[in-house]
């Protein structure tokens, strides 16, 4: 009776807190993000929020079809709102001039843009009972109201702009709509579903539908229609109620691309797989064309690369008034079939009649495009199992030219990594590829070397396939392109160990002028000192992690510490690429919500993402041998630490997030390396994912061997050291449900362990609510003091 009134108390436990230092990081004010306008005139500062009440995330919730959405605003569950927006040049912070944006009372500010000629932008403000729509002339930098509660952002962004002064189009709610559907309180007869003998593997996903309800309130919910909005608030109709998924006008403006969701729904698919038709129509409604109607895609095959069959990709040409771009697949959809040719792309000009025209095929699967103009175009494509992805210019206009091939890589080669194709707006206000004064193509990249992490900018001949360096991040910064101007001089993002990341403006010549101040909004962990280090594990395979030390503490002086270890393996096909260093200690490091960095502010050294390298080369699957690489890349990290002398190895913690929690039950079950673990939204028993998981392609009946070595809940009786569960009670992640903590830890507590579960209401696969995040560092605290001792404990 009194282990039942204890177990009854703790479950009754109300919210915990962390020691005030780290209370306070919590409740500071994080630094602003910042948007600019395509013209290049103007900076947006977007003031983010405090971490929200739990209160906020228990508003009304409607589950269905892999949604989670508020009933009574139309809009997601977990919204992330701007509380505050600052409008100022582009120029040197002496002549920004910056302008407050007067916002309603309370304002939730979501989905802001830039118009299409930059000369205002919109924003949607969530209240009590809906969204609204507002927008703001640079000019004056006055908002203005122009929709009431009534737009429909259940489902995608709820407006676009149209050119000049046209206007948005938007989902609207329907006037019409009625109460949200009840539930019959009597059922009507049993729910029944049947195959007949066609394979239909799916994930594991979550918030599928589930009843005849269920379908009544996705239907509610997603119900819009599509109006034109005019800047004077006027609003004139163009298509009447239906699920509109996406409704995007051309370019030109004259025409709009309409896709729907309609019937037959699934209960074991979510609404991206439902069926959808796609149709252009014109701005007033009117010419209907269609385009596609894809079924539901509950039978695409689990190999990675595999996609749903028919047109599933329909998108405008950014570069041409109304042309449409289209991609099918040519293999059935299927990545474990051979095929000569995986994909087509496909190009479509208004009025949208007659046969398209093929622009390419692709040998792997496609992975998107870039427009420039008629001679230049810059297409993806990629390969799973191989990790291979291939670059390709192309030439819109004349389809027979020559393909060339500018990068053939593999995707996890980050040494060879040439960085991302630089957009700006083109004649039609879309972004399309920027060209420098000769022709040349721009790009900015990480930089990942053999030498360190050095961000840089350049210039791509596209005939040559020379790249001209124009700018290389240089020590002690770390110092990365964010935007560049159509004149040549371009932004960076500029940060070191000891500076906050603040904005400047680099010119061809002179000194760059800085834009922004942003000072340390975390300055408890100023003295905190971080080291790069390398070390090899058994096999000889380099490995790297980053070691953090706590304030105040000489690494080469005073001895060891507890040190906590948060991990997070990763697949390999090459060993090359998975000994690679990506790491910097160049960085400025400021924890966020239930950060594990918080740790050393109590004391703990940490060890920061130290690679864990799950490799098989060849035809060998990583997986096989999973266990073995994942005890020796463990074991290389705790040697390179206690060799050095930095921690004591009779006092380690190992934890992690989501897979780095797979990895915590996994690391207790098969070694004694640890004191003690931390586990955070994880899966642990992979029969319950058989449709694979993570970097896993292959079924549970494909590879039962693996699956069940894999599965901490296999080896729950060789856990000897204490575990804490963690979970959000609403995980939506695909396979990491809480039914796998919950029966992880039944398994654990029926063998005998020490172990503690931690169920988190109303929150996610990450947490958010302050009073959870709170919580969650409380505990993470407590259990590194009681079986890891206080850091002061030497």
């Amino acid at each position: 009776m009194l282990m039942l009134l204890a177990a009854a108390a703790l479950a009754a436990s109300p919210y915990q807190q962390p020691p005030d230092d780290i209370a306070q990081v919590l409740d500071a004010t994080f630094p602003p993000s910042f948007r600019v306008s395509g013209d290049d005139r103007w900076m947006l500062q977007l003031e983010r929020p405090a971490l929200p009440p739990i209160s906020e995330l228990s508003e009304p919730r409607v589950e269905v079809a892999g949604l989670s959405l508020n009933p009574r605003t139309n809009g997601p569950a977990r919204e992330y709102a701007y509380v505050g927006m600052v409008l100022r040049k582009l120029a040197p912070m002496r002549t920004a001039g910056p302008r407050r944006i007067k916002l309603p009372e309370a304002a939730r500010v979501r989905n802001v843009t830039w118009s299409m000629d930059d000369r205002r932008f919109a924003f949607t403000n969530t209240v009590a009972d809906g969204i609204e729509l507002w927008v703001v002339d640079v000019e004056d930098a006055k908002p203005r109201r122009l929709l009431g509660a009534r737009l429909n952002a259940a489902y995608g962004a709820p407006c676009d702009w149209l050119p000049g002064d046209a206007g948005l189009i938007c989902k609207v709610v329907p006037e019409s709509r009625g109460a949200l559907p009840e539930a019959d309180a009597v059922p009507g007869g049993p729910l029944i579903e049947e195959n007949l003998g066609t394979k239909r593997p799916g994930r594991t996903w979550t918030r599928l539908l589930q009843s005849p309800h269920d379908e009544a309130l996705f239907e509610h919910m997603l119900t819009s229609e599509l109006v034109h909005v005019g800047l004077d608030g006027s609003i004139e109709p163009i298509l009447g109620p239906a699920l509109i998924d996406e409704a995007t006008p051309s370019p030109d403006g004259e025409h709009v691309l309409v896709s729907t969701l309609h019937r037959p729904f699934s209960y074991q698919v979510p609404a991206s797989r439902f069926p959808v038709s796609t149709r252009v129509i014109d701005l007033d409604g009117g010419h209907p064309v269609d385009i596609e109607d894809l079924p539901l895609a509950d039978a695409v095959p689990i190999t990675y690369g595999s996609v749903r069959e028919g047109r599933r990709g329909v998108g405008w040409r950014a570069d041409a008034p109304a042309t449409l771009w289209m991609v099918e697949a040519l293999d059935g959809g299927d990545a474990g079939r051979e095929a000569e040719h995986r994909d087509q792309v496909t190009l479509l000009e208004a009025p949208f009649h007659g046969e398209p025209k093929l622009l390419t095929k692709t040998s792997l699967r496609f992975g998107g495009i870039q427009w420039g103009d008629d001679d230049t175009a810059v297409l993806e494509e990629w390969w799973y199992d191989s990790r291979r992805v291939r670059t390709m210019l192309l030439a819109p206009g004349d389809p027979t030219r020559p393909e060339k091939v500018l990068f053939d890589r593999s995707w996890q080669d980050q040494y060879s990594d040439p960085g991302d194709f630089v957009m700006a707006p083109g004649p039609h206000g879309w972004n399309v590829l920027m060209r420098g004064a000769a022709g040349e193509l721009m790009m900015r990249g990480k930089g990942v070397s053999p030498t360190g992490v050095r961000p840089f900018l350049r210039k791509l001949d596209p005939v040559s396939g020379e790249l001209t360096t124009v700018f290389e991040s240089r020590e002690p910064f770390m110092e990365r392109v964010v935007h560049v101007l159509a004149d040549g001089r371009f932004m960076t993002r500029r940060e070191s160990a000891t500076e906050p990341p603040n904005y400047w403006l680099h010119a061809a010549r002179g000194r760059p002028a800085r834009l922004t101040d942003v000072r340390d909004w975390a300055p408890a962990f100023a003295d905190i000192e971080k080291e790069v280090i390398t070390y090899e594990r058994d096999d000889g395979l380099q490995l790297s992690a980053t070691v953090h030390f706590p304030p105040g503490h000489d690494p080469a002086k005073d001895g060891p510490l507890p040190m906590v270890f948060w991990a997070y393996p990763s697949e390999f096909k090459s060993r090359a690429d998975a000994a690679q260093v990506a790491q910097t200690a160049l960085t400025f490091d400021r924890p966020y919500g239930s950060s594990h960095m918080f740790l050393l502010l109590a004391g703990y050294a940490i060890v920061d993402d130290p690679t864990i390298p799950i490799v098989g080369e060849g035809d060998a699957e990583p997986n096989d041998t999973y266990v073995e690489q994942l005890v020796s890349g463990a074991e290389a990290a705790v040697d390179a630490v206690v060799s050095r002398g930095w921690a004591d190895p009779s006092r380690l913690v190992i934890g992690g997030h989501s897979y780095g929690a797979f990895t915590t039950a996994n690391l207790l079950a098969h070694t004694d390396l640890f004191a003690a673990g931390i586990a955070r939204s994880g899966a642990y028993n992979r029969t319950l994912t058989p449709f694979s998981f993570q970097g896993e392609q292959r079924s549970f009946w494909e590879a039962q061997e693996t699956y069940m070595e894999m599965s901490p809940f296999t080896h729950a009786a060789d856990v000897n050291e204490p575990l804490l569960l963690i979970h959000g009670m609403k995980d939506s992640n695909s396979g990491t449900y809480p039914l796998q903590s919950e029966r992880y830890y039944a398994a654990l507590k029926g063998l005998g362990a020490t172990v503690r579960w931690v169920q988190l209401p109303n929150e996610d696969h990450g947490y958010r609510a302050r009073e959870s995040v709170g919580h969650v560092l409380w505990e993470m605290l407590r259990w590194c003091e009681t079986y890891a001792g206080a850091p002061e404990q030497q």
